[in-house]
């Protein structure tokens, strides 16, 4: 099983590339952020807490977020492998994931950081916002949550960086252009 954590600002693509992803290597894709919100659209007491959350642009808990993630791993132990997008967002999520994964017989095999501007995030988040009517794509929120990103997740490039999993990747450009970046850090595994 290949661990891919695909990592980057709101707005840098994350849902976009994991796509190309699943189409090229037919891995099962796990966004903290599409879980929640169906748990926000279902009503379910998760979803209502979630909310509260992310209507503040705050990150949901932990605990509730690594228990999510290890019901679907436990679910799907036969996978090619995992793209992980949108967690973890912190260190000790990174250790929480280590540790689940390890208990799995497996680990986290490349993190692909995905950079891009803060003027482009901006951009693509209003836009995204006008089109899907998500909530959270408000420029005070967008705000906060590049804030919240740039003080509690891009650390997390630093503690990858030091296990040699990280690898910085331009996320401007086509989307089969950043797409041929991600490939080619994956292929490079198999070798």
């Amino acid at each position: 099983m290949t661990n891919v954590v695909i990592f980057g600002a709101p707005g840098s693509g994350k849902g976009t590339q994991s796509e190309e992803l699943i189409n090229r290597y037919g891995f099962i894709h796990i966004s903290t952020g599409d879980m929640l919100r169906a748990d926000i659209m279902k009503g379910t007491e998760l979803g209502k807490i979630a909310k509260e959350y992310i209507d503040e642009g705050k990150l949901v808990p932990d605990e509730t977020i690594v228990g999510m993630i290890e019901h679907v791993i436990e679910q799907h132990k036969d996978t090619k492998g995992i793209i992980f997008d949108g967690f973890p967002r912190t260190v000790p999520q990174a250790e929480s994931l280590c540790e689940m994964l390890d208990k799995h017989g497996t680990e986290v095999h490349l993190v692909l950081d995905l950079q891009v501007p803060t003027e482009t995030l901006i951009e693509r988040l209003l836009n995204r916002g006008k089109q899907s009517g998500r909530s959270d794509d408000n420029l005070e929120t967008i705000q906060k949550r590049l804030k919240v990103y740039e003080n509690q997740t891009a650390p997390l490039a630093e503690y990858y960086k030091k296990h040699g999993k990280h690898r910085a990747i331009k996320g401007t450009g086509t989307v089969e252009e950043i797409a041929q970046r991600l490939f080619e850090h994956i292929d490079s595994l198999d070798q």
